[in-house]
């Protein structure tokens, strides 16, 4: 089997070591890739640069399954899935349509509204009047810019203040782009992060984790990408896993199902246990990141096959399983992140990990070395029969790797337990 994956960074890395580890020993390739990805993972180059060269290298090149990691190319003309479906390669990654549920936080709120799933309220608006008259002085509130903004479009604002801070980059100065602005209800609970696998009405839940998005412990400071997740079916109840199902996920899949947007790939639903139970804050159509890296280790069998039968509309649960255990991811972020990020520091320590997985974010190699290369630098994760074990050997790891400004939370998988 053949199989090309669409990406560059720690989640990517991650999917293709677990395809990779399939026992089919399938062949991978990755555009565009990474240093890390094609030297450590042995994942082929693709001659492209861009999404029309990249389907017709595909095509040309016999691949059997294409595996939509970023989201950008979901969206990116008519869409990834879109173009795979016309040259007949199957594609594990939602239509154009489809992804605008994670593309369009207005056009998921109304999705959610008209199939009546829990979330909070919310008021679409066109420019920065529209946005203060939905915010009306009420707070805390929470702002989310409609498109793609690379999981820094949204803002929990307590005051006016940050309220406006944030409109006067989004609305005035356009930071993301043009687009329209969400003011939503602040909902209060503690957050988990739910993916499943879904191809057209079937579905399959995998096992759930929690990021840590802010860059302080404590959850204090900005929000990132994500400074570290924790991930295992202990996160949640039985119970509590079959109200989320019933009341979200399953609505979800019968609503994409009903507004005929032929879905098929992951799914991640990002929900807050609210006092009045679980509601979703939003949908992203691919796995979250860095949840991806702490998931994928938990997860065993064949992979590769699991996707290319769902792409194609078969989804078969048999093909995989599950570890009962806990896995926890801490980021290694470069100084500054988030807010700028600096490369070329040289990393140290890499070869001092021992029983835990390295995956690689924002790194390049330079004269033979790894050097930094983005915001959010390696992940490292570890496994282990229980919670406590799999922090103690996940930060212990982490604890090896240095570079010049490193940042690491040393609460990833302790603070909210």
């Amino acid at each position: 089997m053949k199989i090309c994956v669409v990406g560059k960074g720690g989640r990517e890395h991650a999917l293709i070591r677990a395809l990779g580890e399939s026992p089919c020993d399938p062949e991978i390739f990755c555009f565009p890739g990474s240093d890390a990805i094609h030297e450590l993972e042995g994942a082929g180059k693709v001659d492209a640069h861009d999404l029309e060269s990249l389907v017709t290298w595909m095509s040309e090149h016999d691949i059997d399954l294409c595996v939509a990691g970023e989201e950008s190319y979901l969206v990116t003309g008519s869409g990834l899935a879109n173009r795979c479906a016309e040259m007949g390669i199957p594609c594990w990654g939602p239509p154009f349509a489809a992804a605008q549920m994670e593309a369009s936080k207005e056009f998921a709120k109304e999705f959610m509204q008209r199939h009546e799933i829990p979330t909070g309220d919310a008021t679409g608006c066109a420019d920065l009047e529209e946005a203060q008259a939905a915010i009306a002085g009420k707070y805390p509130t929470v702002l989310k810019f409609d498109g793609l903004a690379a999981g820094k479009g949204v803002a929990v604002c307590p005051d006016q203040e940050t309220a406006d801070q944030f409109l006067q980059e989004v609305m005035v100065e356009r930071r993301f782009g043009e687009g329209r602005l969400l003011v939503e209800e602040c909902l209060e609970g503690p957050e988990i992060s739910i993916f499943a696998a879904v191809s057209g009405p079937e579905y399959l839940i995998l096992t759930p984790a929690r990021d840590y998005k802010r860059i302080g412990e404590g959850d204090e400071g900005p929000n990132t990408g994500g400074m570290g997740a924790v991930a295992s079916r202990q996160l949640a109840s039985p119970e509590l896993m079959k109200q989320i199902e019933d009341e979200i996920v399953a609505p979800t899949v019968a609503g994409l199902e009903k507004d005929g947007l032929n879905y098929k790939g992951f799914l991640y639903f990002g929900l807050m246990l609210t006092a009045d139970g679980p509601k979703i804050i939003e949908y992203n159509c691919r796995f979250g990141d860095p949840e991806c890296q702490a998931v994928m280790p938990l997860i065993s069998g064949d992979l590769a096959g699991f996707c290319l039968e769902g792409a194609k509309g078969n989804l078969n649960p048999e093909l995989i399983s599950f570890n009962e255990g806990w896995s926890v991811c801490c980021i290694l972020a470069s100084a500054g992140y988030p807010e700028s990020s600096r490369a070329d520091d040289l990393i140290s320590g890499l070869d001092l990990v021992q029983d835990a997985r390295i995956y690689h974010a924002g790194t390049k190699k330079a004269s033979g070395q790894w050097v930094t290369n983005g915001g959010r630098v390696l992940a490292i994760v570890a496994h282990g029969d229980d919670r406590e074990d799999a922090v103690e050997k996940a930060h212990a790891q982490a604890a090896q790797v240095d570079f010049p400004g490193s940042q690491r939370r040393a609460d990833i998988g302790r603070l909210h337990f």
